[in-house]
C-alpha cells in the first residue's frame, strides 16, 4: 500500500487554491511527524502549521515566488533546535521518567545515559548541534510526506527558501529554533500542472542498491 501511494505522489507544482485539506487528514500528517524516530528520542524540532493567507503571502517572496506556498491549503514549517542545551536535554529525559514512571535500576540507567548525552552534546558548538537536530527534523519531514501520500494529500517538499528571512518573519530565533524545510499541503490542480502526468523517474534498483552478503 505504501509503495503504491509513493508511486502516486509527486512534487506538486500547481495546487488548487479552492480546495482545503480536511483537518483530520492534516492531523494524521502532523502525527506521523510527531511519532518519527529521533536520536535519543529528543525530538529536537517543532512543526509550525500555517493557514493564514496573509502570512503565506509574506512567505511567497521568501520562497523564491513558488506559488505552492500561497495556493496550498496548509503550509508546514519544520524548525529544528538551534542547539542542544542542558535544559532541553533534561526536560526531554524528565518527561520520559514521568511518562514511564521509571524507578530503581531503570531510573539509574536512564540517568547515566542522560549524563552521557549532556557531556557529549552540550559542549559542542551550536552549528554542529543545529545540523544534528536538522537531520532529525528531516526524518519527521519524510514521514509526513509518506503519510500525506497515504491519505492522498498532495505535498511539495521545499528547501528553496531564505531560512534567515523565514525565521525572522515567524520569530523562530527568539524561540531557539531555525527553519529547516517547508511542506505545502493541498490538492493538485491537474489541468494546470505540467508535472502531473509525467513518468516518475528514479534510478533503477541495480544502480541504487549495493548488497553485502
Amino acid at each position: 500500500m505504501l509503495l503504491e501511494k509513493l508511486n502516486w505522489r509527486y512534487a506538486t507544482k500547481k495546487f488548487d487554491p479552492s480546495r482545503t485539506v480536511p483537518q483530520e487528514k492534516v492531523d494524521r500528517i502532523i502525527e506521523a511527524a510527531r511519532l518519527a524516530p529521533t536520536s535519543s528520542g529528543l525530538q529536537p524540532y517543532e512543526l509550525i502549521v500555517i493557514t493564514n493567507q496573509d502570512i503565506k503571502a509574506k512567505i511567497l517572496p521568501i520562497a523564491s515566488g513558488q506559488a505552492q506556498v500561497v495556493d496550498a491549503s496548509h503550509l508546514l514549517v519544520f524548525a529544528a533546535w538551534d542547539t542542544y542545551t542542558a535544559d532541553r536535554i533534561n526536560e526531554a529525559f524528565d518527561f520520559v521518567v514521568a511518562e514511564r514512571k521509571l524507578e530503581g535500576e531503570r531510573l539509574t540507567n536512564w540517568n547515566a545515559y542522560r549524563q552521557r548525552l549532556l557531556s557529549a552534546y552540550v559542549p559542542r558548538d551550536a552549528r554542529t548541534n543545529f545540523e544534528h537536530a536538522a537531520r532529525q527534523a528531516y526524518i519527521g519531514f519524510g514521514l509526513a510526506i509518506a503519510e500525506a501520500a497515504m491519505v492522498e494529500v498532495d505535498a511539495t517538499p521545499m528547501e528553496g527558501f531564505d531560512a534567515d528571512a523565514l525565521d525572522e518573519l515567524l520569530g523562530l530565533r527568539a524561540r531557539g529554533l531555525r527553519s529547516v524545510t517547508i511542506l505545502p499541503l493541498g490538492y493538485r490542480e491537474a489541468d494546470k500542472d505540467w508535472l502531473v502526468n509525467l513518468k516518475k523517474v528514479r534510478r533503477p534498483r541495480e544502480k541504487f542498491l549495493t548488497e553485502i552478503r
